[in-house]
């Protein structure tokens, strides 16, 4: 009779291998095997790294020609000495995959369109969408133009091996934390995949368009264009451009023409009709500051750099740190984990930083197909055949989606019958963007790299096309400068704010503006250069920039105002600075609340929040309360203001910038939507609205000061989010103060995600922090050690060193080898 009982633990055994290894129903394709998640010899708990682990190694990478030492230090920040580039680049892919694959592969699949292989069908329209953005078809135009080059060849090729070289060595349990969550293994990486990335940092910081123009044509076709232009101006009276007001403008070299019949076909068309809205939108406030001060405003005479990317707050952070020194130069800076070289930093000579230029480089054209299969579509007055390409959509336990995307001559058709919302209507929307054009920006960092002096910088970012950037440089010999680079559309007034014809070439570019004429200053006489995504230039600039809402206006105008005031600066000023959190726009915006307040209509409770308002130290830290009160009763302005019209709206529209109105109040009080469509017996005035905004955000502030929630940083929240949103592996809560129109722009999730100040002495002295950490391992203590540091302001000083001072530093705690057997 034994054989009863074993039958019967057999068959549990079975049952429980089946079930450990089966993924919940619950969850889907998003839950792990538990029995492989959970084993102690291959699960996540081998994941879990020791504090005091040693990160010591000796190893062989087969693809190097020589020697590589690598000296770590106690931030986990490797110092990589090669003996020449394609060794320094096969070590920083080795490196980078040591301790960031999964960001690395996550993003790319991101990129090309490939999330449902390994999250499931709830992405296929996210997947969808970036395939029809034409991510890897730019990817691969890019790549076949920037292998031209040899060095950028062999760095690319180099750091793909690096990385390559790790996952073969990787074993089982080492396999990082979420390839064994989402229950996938890492594959192998191409140079392709690198270029794959590159393209999500321009999608991130250009695609504004994305959305933008199609919300700009629902709004134009929903007011009309005399009423569009008053909410969407292009004046903004306090701009503080990027090249000082009065700058002499080489005439345009391509004159360009606005379409005949434009006045009714694109200003002026009334319809009823609206647009798509994209799935997934970058963060409007994608942005930076930069800037650089010369000998002239520093104690020391030397040049300080500053620099600090406003982008998504994500762990594992977007970037790592790292020192690439060969014979050809000596670079420390923020590197993309996916790519070669160092993006934002500095050499012995001199330093470079990005901020976005927020130029319109993304255009839709409304085309007229033949039929539903795409193959022809009508233009110059003839059917023309589309390159139609099949999509293969693999999606995690499910079959195989199929889609259609059709190449025309503006581009790829983003929006038609079989991918569309209610609100496309039956358009067929092209989409044509400087992305697609390929180019050789990855050269930029190559060369800036290994820049020397302004004409080295000058030419390394000519190469440069998009997304557009304005480069900030200085250099040990006493320069400064500023430059936007990009392959900039020759535009006529508003040209590619609203949806434009496609069915023949009259709305089609006319040209990129040349290197020489993109907005450019040397050597100011007021001795700094900056940029904070404002407009780059005054109205003399003989090209359209863009729509205003593209570009914001208030830390442009406090950056300049404290660097015009400053004498005898040091990098402490500098850092202080970086971290201010002084709000210029309440500045501005609080005088005028106040002349249209009538206190002797207010409750107790109203004037209570309104005196905290007008006590307000015009700070936005933490504990301040008067930031919260403002916010609340500006927003509540801006609802009760625009709400009425907007609401009647059947297709999305974006709300006004917050300039628009503030320069309204600042000059007229008698305002046509300040009265509210929805009381057609009266007539509201901007008074009335006040009134009305104190009232609603007073019961707000009441509820927040009831939860212990009015104090600025416990309204804002600001939070570090892990890249799949899992909040055990993300840093929530964090005191940090700043927002939206403040030097430090740190607002609920986005914000400065690298600050770096380099002053250019004979010994550089730098300093840099990031709210992350080296380490892509939640298991890690260096998963996120940097961003306590980050949050309270603090930043760690940068030790650029030679090799041999490397080798003796007791800040350095660890030494790699690699050789090649």
């Amino acid at each position: 009779m034994r054989i009863v009982p074993f039958l019967i633990s057999a068959i549990g055994t079975a049952g429980l291998i089946v079930a450990l290894n089966t993924q919940l129903p619950a969850g889907g394709s998003k839950t792990p095997r538990l029995g492989y998640f959970l084993s102690p010899q291959q699960g996540f708990w081998q994941n879990a790294e020791a504090v005091n682990a040693s990160h010591n190694e000796t190893t062989t990478l087969t693809g190097l020609k020589g020697k590589v030492d690598v000296y770590m230090d106690e931030r986990l920040v490797p110092h990589i000495y090669a003996e020449n580039d394609v060794d320094a680049y096969y070590t920083q892919g080795y490196l980078h995959a040591k301790y960031r694959l999964w960001q690395m592969e996550f993003q790319t699949h991101v990129a090309a369109g490939r999330l449902s292989e390994i999250v499931g069908p709830d992405r296929i329209d996210t997947d969808k969408f970036f395939r029809r953005m034409g991510m890897v078809y730019a990817a691969e135009k890019t790549m076949r133009e920037a292998s031209k080059n040899k060095d950028i060849k062999a760095a690319i090729e180099a750091y793909a091996e690096g990385v390559n070289d790790y996952i073969n060595k990787l074993k089982p349990e080492q396999i990082p934390f979420e390839y064994k969550l989402l229950d996938y293994k890492p594959e192998t990486w191409t140079p392709e995949k690198t270029y794959l990335f590159l393209m999500f940092m321009s999608y991130d910081l250009t695609a504004r368009g994305v959305t933008n123009d199609l919300k700009m044509t629902n709004a134009r076709n929903y007011f009309g264009y005399e009423d569009f232009d008053q909410l969407y101006t292009n004046v903004q009276d306090s701009l503080d451009p990027i090249i000082p007001k009065g700058t002499a403008y080489l005439p345009a070299s391509i004159k360009t023409t606005i379409p005949a019949g434009a006045d009714s076909l694109y200003y002026r068309k009334a319809t009823n009709g609206g647009t798509a809205v994209a799935p997934v939108v970058p963060d409007k406030n994608n942005g930076s500051n930069n800037w650089a001060v010369s000998g002239s405003k520093t104690q020391s005479g030397r040049p300080i750099l500053a620099n600090d990317p406003h982008l998504g707050l994500n762990l594992p952070s977007l970037w790592y740190e790292v020192q690439i020194t060969t014979p050809t130069h000596s670079t420390y800076g923020a590197s993309f984990p996916g790519s070669p070289a160092v993006i934002i930093g500095f050499n012995d000579s001199i330093a470079w930083g990005v901020t976005n230029a927020g130029r319109d480089v993304i255009d839709y054209y409304d085309m007229r197909f033949k039929d539903s299969t795409l193959e022809q579509y009508w233009y110059n007055g003839v059917w023309n055949k589309a390159d139609v390409k099949e999509e293969i959509i693999k999606v995690k336990g499910r079959p195989d989606v199929i889609d259609h995307v059709a190449y025309t001559a503006f581009g790829p058709v983003m929006y038609d019958a079989s991918y569309k919302n209610e609100s496309t209507k039956g358009k067929y929307l092209a989409l044509k963007w400087t992305a697609h054009e390929g180019g050789q920006g990855l050269q930029t960092f190559y060369d800036l790299n290994r820049a020397k002096n302004f004409d080295d910088y000058l030419n390394a970012i000519h190469k440069w096309t998009c997304p557009g950037q304005n480069f900030v440089f200085a250099s040990k010999t006493g320069d400064i400068a500023i430059k936007q680079q990009g392959a900039f559309v020759a535009r006529w007034n508003r040209q590619g704010d609203f949806i434009m014809p496609g069915e023949d070439n009259q709305y089609m570019w006319q040209g990129i503006i040349p290197n020489e004429e993109n907005p450019m200053i040397k050597n100011p006489e007021r001795g700094f250069v900056s940029s904070a995504n404002q407009k780059s230039t005054d109205d003399t600039y003989p090209y359209y920039l863009g729509a205003a809402s593209d570009f914001p206006v208030y830390r442009g105008v406090i950056i300049n105002k404290k660097l015009a005031a400053m004498n005898h600066i040091t990098a402490a000023d500098i850092q202080q600075m970086q971290t201010d959190n002084y709000n210029v726009f309440a500045e501005m915006a609080r005088p005028a609340l106040m002349k249209f307040v009538n206190e002797s209509l207010l409750t107790a409770d109203e004037r209570k929040y309104l005196g905290i308002l007008k006590n307000w130290n015009l700070r936005n830290d933490i504990g301040e309360q008067g930031a919260t009160v403002f916010r609340a009763i500006w927003d509540s302005l801006e609802t009760t203001i625009w709400k009425d019209e907007f609401e009647k709206s059947t297709m999305p529209l974006p709300w006004p910038d917050e300039p628009v109105l503030l320069d309204i109040m600042l000059k007229d009080s008698m305002y046509y939507f300040a009265d509210n469509a929805n009381t057609p017996d009266n007539t509201e005035t901007l008074t009335d609205a006040v009134l009305l905004a104190i009232q609603k955000a007073s019961k707000t502030c009441m509820i927040l000061e009831k939860k212990g929630e009015l104090a600025w940083g416990k309204f804002k929240d600001t939070r570090v989010s892990h890249l799949l949103k899992i909040d055990p592996l993300s840093r929530l809560h964090l005191p940090i103060g700043g927002g939206a129109h403040i030097i430090n722009a740190t607002t609920t999730t986005h914000g400065p995600s690298w600050r770096m100040i380099v002053h250019l002495t004979d010994e550089v002295e730098a300093y840099g922090v990031y709210p992350g950490g080296q380490s892509g391992n939640p298991g890690s203590k260096f998963y996120d050690n940097f961003v306590d540091a980050w949050a309270t302001g603090k930043y760690f000083r940068i030790l650029f060193l030679k090799k041999e001072a490397a080798a003796k530093n007791k800040q350095i705690k660890w030494h790699l080898t690699f050789t090649n057997s």
